[in-house]
């Protein structure tokens, strides 16, 4: 037979696991809804980081699995450095969104005259979001004062 709930945990919700509620006395509702999408922010990269990289974890080893969660944070970070500096829909684009156009690109190396010749697709979707991260990454180099 079950056992029976302590009277704390009677009406505490599922699981009799406890749950809070913000009552307009301590936030305004602006203020409450700007903390809720804040927490809405971690949940989506918590979920892009388990649906990939993470989702390789744990491995058994404590010092592996430290450094692939450090690697998985700053492949995450460079992924939505670049979808900010692209900007547009991309800068809401999912980790995977931005592989599957940006990063995975159908294009050919080529060597000339000691030079690394990128060729890209002809008509490609996502052409123009690609050229302006090389050009945020590979711009002009600065002037020098002499």
């Amino acid at each position: 037979r079950p056992a029976e709930t302590h009277p704390r945990q009677r009406g505490q919700g599922a699981a009799g696991r406890p749950f809070t509620t913000i009552s307009p006395e301590v936030f305004d509702t602006a203020a409450a809804d700007r903390m809720h999408r804040g927490h809405a922010v971690i949940e989506q990269v918590n979920a892009e980081l388990k649906a990939g990289p993470l989702a390789h974890m744990p491995s058994g080893r404590f010092q592996a699995n430290a450094a692939w969660l450090v690697t998985a944070v700053i492949a995450h970070n460079l992924l939505r450095t670049v979808a900010t500096v692209i900007g547009g829909a991309m800068a809401r684009a999912r980790a995977l969104t931005l592989k599957a156009r940006i990063i995975s690109i159908p294009a050919r190396i080529a060597h000339r005259a000691r030079r690394l010749i990128l060729h890209l697709p002809t008509k490609w979707k996502w052409e123009k979001a690609f050229i302006k991260l090389w050009a945020a990454a590979l711009g002009p180099p600065a002037a020098q004062n002499t």
